[in-house]
């Protein structure tokens, strides 16, 4: 019987074997087994580097001579910049980056990077798969040095323009990211594996599903709230009313095939608008007000009070059944944002305005989006609603608007989704470290190769004949691509709504670690902890 260390070996040799039979594969059809000359083509440009130089350029930090038409056109700070990327090793070992090349995600770098590297033949992406095996399983480790030593080509031309497109995505976050997320594997427990397969959370519940269109009105804030209850016969006051909250610049319907799942299985979910932050209202990041960031958490407190009329209301259909002094919260993006502000994370504005002023000149997108709140006039914010006793956060933003201590004040059961290849509120910065400060009990849910859109209701990623939206990135897995993502959200989040009835311990299986792997694919693993391995602090910024 093979023990888990000759288990890992050997994966690691089959890794390194199949490289190798590709690289021979490729190798019959090139003049060398491994490239040992680097040509850099800019436009028309071309010149080219054998690999000794490359080494002697990464020890003593001169470019070579032979590159002089390209680099005396950059900057100082441009050449350092090569010259790091040269020796730099990429923070993944070969099991994780085999296991890694093999997911949705894994497809995705592999055709990445062959669209900056230019190849006669068909085989761009073998070629780019053998040389990251072959260069991870080095003595040095993968870098761009082992990667082209291992390259299965006499010569390896790269178009400048767009290996930097590429090197923007597949950053050293990036690959920290993938490392974390397959790191974190379980120690299965095979009964709860067996309990796990009983029951399928993914299928939907017996009752019919109906839809109540309201459209509110906040005198006193002067807002026009829509909402969609999605509801059915079989509700009852024994389970939460659930609110959804969207992402920036989308709509109410941006989680209806949520929606309609945990409706099915007996519970009324209020997807609401949120006027200042729809698709109406996007303009961009500069059309955001900052008081966006109150008034959406203030939105969701007006739905729970008007439902508590709606709940008195002898004519409506809901009358009675709506147990609105248990509310659990299911945010995306921004939405997730606005979730874990009415769980009792506090917004640190002072700690917000001095993080952006110093970093103005190297926000990320999404820091950017969040220094708008740094506008707000009071140093810190606290807008915790006690009827809310739980929340599912999809994919939140969460750096600087919390400072250090603000996500410590989280109040209740929190259920944190992240996917690793999310390059709008990438898993590192706006998930895993902020996941890190909020108190037990808690969850995190990590969908390997998940991107921002990945969790979207294909209706909002699609145009009227069903193709994806042009406007929709094409590092963005939706749609059909995304089915598998979506069915684990569906999984985690009716367990979650599970745990404020009395069929708790029923679903609670549906929250583990060995749930996940039950329901991971060969496209997407999937993952859930509930701390923070310390194997894994080590690969966190600051470690």
């Amino acid at each position: 019987m093979l023990t888990k260390k000759s288990w890992k070996n050997l994966k690691i040799v089959a890794g390194v074997f199949s490289a190798i039979a590709l690289t021979q594969f490729l190798g019959a059809n090139t003049s060398a087994q491994a490239a040992d000359k680097l040509v850099v083509r800019y436009g028309p440009l071309a010149e080219s580097a054998s690999l000794a130089d490359l080494k002697k350029a990464a020890e003593t930090g001169e470019l070579p001579a032979s590159l002089g038409t390209y680099t005396k056109r950059l900057t100082e700070q441009q050449r350092s910049f090569l010259v790091r990327g040269l020796k730099t090793r990429v923070p993944v070992n070969v099991v994780t980056l085999d296991r890694l090349l093999n997911t949705q995600l894994g497809n995705t770098i592999l055709n990445d990077i062959s669209t900056a590297l230019n190849r006669e033949d068909k085989a761009g992406s073998q070629a780019i798969r053998a040389g990251l095996i072959l260069g991870a399983n080095s003595p040095q480790g993968l870098s761009m040095l082992s990667f082209i030593a291992a390259y299965p080509s006499q010569n390896l031309e790269i178009n400048v323009p767009q290996a930097l497109t590429v090197a923007r995505s597949l950053n050293m976050a990036f690959w920290r990211t993938q490392q974390f997320m397959l790191a974190m594997t379980p120690r299965i427990d095979p009964s709860k594996l067996q309990l796990a397969r009983s029951f399928d959370p993914t299928q939907p519940g017996s009752a019919q599903v109906q839809i109540l269109n309201l459209n509110l009105n906040d005198e006193k804030r002067q807002r026009k709230i829509p909402i969609d209850v999605y509801w059915s016969n079989s509700i009852s006051p024994d389970k939460p009313v659930i609110v959804f909250s969207h992402g920036f610049g989308l709509v109410r319907t941006d989680l209806r095939y949520l929606a309609e799942h945990l409706a099915s299985h007996g519970y009324v979910v209020a997807a609401l608008e949120h006027p200042g932050s729809n698709i109406t209202a996007n303009k961009g990041i500069n059309s955001l007000k900052p008081q966006e960031f109150l008034a959406r958490p203030q939105d969701i407190s007006f739905v729970v009070d008007e439902l508590e009329k709606l709940n008195q209301n002898a004519n409506n259909p809901l009358q009675g059944k709506l147990a609105t002094n248990k509310v659990m919260v299911v945010g995306y993006s921004f939405g997730g944002t606005t979730a874990l502000a009415l769980a009792g994370g506090e917004f640190q504005i002072a700690n917000l305005k001095q993080s952006c002023e110093q970093n103005a000149a190297k926000l990320t997108l999404v820091e950017g989006f969040l220094c708008v709140a740094k506008q707000l006039p009071e140093n810190s914010y606290q807008l915790r609603d006690e009827r809310i006793k739980q929340i599912v956060a999809l994919n939140p933003a969460t750096s600087l608007l919390f400072g250090q201590t603000g996500l410590t004040k989280v109040q209740v059961p929190t259920l944190m989704l992240t996917g690793s290849a999310d390059n709008v509120t990438p898993a590192l910065s706006e998930q895993m470290i902020s996941f890190a400060k909020i108190p037990s009990p808690k969850w995190l849910a990590a969908a390997v190769g998940g991107t921002h859109l990945s969790v979207v209701d294909p209706s909002v990623t699609s145009d009227p004949q069903g193709k994806t939206n042009p406007s929709v990135s094409s590092r963005e897995v939706v749609g059909e691509k995304a089915a598998d993502v979506r069915k684990y959200v569906k999984a985690v989040t009716l367990a979650m709504a599970a745990q404020l009835t009395p069929e708790a311990s029923k679903y609670a299986v549906f929250l583990t670690p060995d749930y996940a792997q039950v329901a991971s694919t060969r496209l997407f693993p999937f993952r859930l902890l509930t701390e923070i391995p310390p194997a894994a602090m080590g690969l966190m910024p600051g470690n």
